[in-house]
């Protein structure tokens, strides 16, 4: 299951998204996945947002084993 995202406009000058546009195309994603990376990398240094959990985390807690069901 996908969990929600907010739509949002955002306006930033021609000069930064064109920045962005070429930094995604670097890292193969779209200027929109670009910039949520960048905003979600900047909200976790500054200490206001919690690191992902992974999906072997989830499974530890489940008590099942990261590869699959437990034997």
């Amino acid at each position: 299951m996908a969990r929600p995202r907010k739509s949002y406009l955002l306006r930033i000058p021609q000069e930064l998204y064109d920045t962005y546009e070429a930094w995604a195309a670097d890292e193969f994603r779209s200027v929109n996945a670009q910039i949520a990376a960048v905003l979600a990398d900047a909200a976790r240094r500054a200490g206001r947002l919690r690191a992902p959990r992974r999906e072997s985390d989830e499974a530890e807690t489940e008590g099942r084993h990261p590869a699959g069901p437990a034997e």
